[in-house]
């Protein structure tokens, strides 16, 4: 069972008042009937969605449903559910505001007065149009497919209005409504009130993002430990020029200890070396002095070589 078809089931459980029927309907045959003037013919591949439509339009309008089963064999096995509905065509296309004097309408935000009108017109959108990917297999991504462009614009702006920042493309010859936030994701599933995929979804965008955070500051200290490594073998240079040049004599007494202690602990970062010292020494130094002797040492060689050019 995918992610989507657990978050659909889950919907489909959820018990809901008249009104929320009436703008789950409305959504699901506006973008997923096919819509003749002598009825409407419905298809659905979740069985939990196809019950869920059949209670609403018993409940709402008391209609008969003419059912067919299908097996689709193409991949896997799976069964369609077709749906025929021929009594009350045109009350129910009224009532749903989908069509007014025999002619489609598009769909209007004063149709849905309410937040909780506007959640359960995109949960039904959702039951026929919309998925969303496992979070343990692949990246954050939720869509809605539509056949026109005004459809995605609408549902893009309901989403919008929840501070849902999706985005339309179009794909081949249809139009997606897309979001990518995983936070995003998150709200909706909590405004769907679907609370085992919830708890799936946080509980796997809590371990990603602790894997992510893992792998970040695993590679954040790999770059810093070539830093000082690429750091101490240029100062074993320095120094071993400063000798080869017979300049050791002209440094203070500091600066040698310091010259010494870097050759003990050549791979020892700025701070390591500055506690090494002040501990084996004495000498109370921090990361500045290390880098100030240094500064020292390398003043003097080149001094030296422009003397002796």
């Amino acid at each position: 069972m995918t992610f989507s078809t657990r978050i659909k089931e889950e919907i489909t459980k959820q018990p809901i008042n008249r009104i929320n029927i009436q703008n789950e309907l409305s959504a699901i045959i506006r973008y997923d009937a096919k819509i003749l003037k002598n009825g409407i013919t419905l298809s659905f591949e979740n069985a939990a969605v196809a019950r869920r439509v059949y209670k609403d339009f018993k409940e709402l309008f008391n209609v008969s449903i003419n059912i067919t089963v299908r097996n689709q064999k193409r991949f896997r096995i799976k069964q369609i559910y077709i749906f025929e509905i021929k009594e009350k065509v045109e009350e129910i296309l009224e009532s749903l505001s989908i069509y007014h004097n025999g002619k489609k309408i598009d769909m209007k935000e004063e149709y849905l007065l309410e937040k909780e009108d506007q959640i359960s017109y995109i949960k039904g959108t959702f039951l026929v149009t919309g998925s969303i990917n496992d979070p343990s297999t692949s990246g954050y991504h939720l869509e809605f497919v539509f056949m026109t462009k005004k459809d995605a614009q609408f549902i893009q702006k309901l989403l919008l209005n929840m501070e849902l920042d999706a985005k339309v493309l179009k794909r081949s010859n249809r139009y997606m409504v897309y979001i990518k936030s995983a936070e995003m994701i998150s709200d909706l599933l909590k405004a769907f009130e679907t609370t085992a995929a919830l708890f799936y979804f946080e509980d796997i965008r809590i371990y990603r993002d602790h894997k992510n955070m893992v792998n970040r500051l695993n590679n954040c200290e790999i770059a810093n430990q070539e830093k000082t490594t690429t750091t101490g073998l240029k100062q074993l240079k320095l120094i071993a020029d400063l000798k080869e040049y017979n300049l050791i004599d002209l440094m203070d007494e500091k600066t040698k200890i310091v010259m010494e202690y870097r050759e003990k602990y050549p791979e020892s970062s700025y701070l390591e070396l500055a506690e090494i010292i002040t501990l084996e020494t004495g000498y109370k130094i921090g990361k500045s002095g290390i880098n100030h002797h240094f500064i020292k040492m390398n003043q003097l060689l080149e001094s030296y070589k422009k003397q002796n050019e």
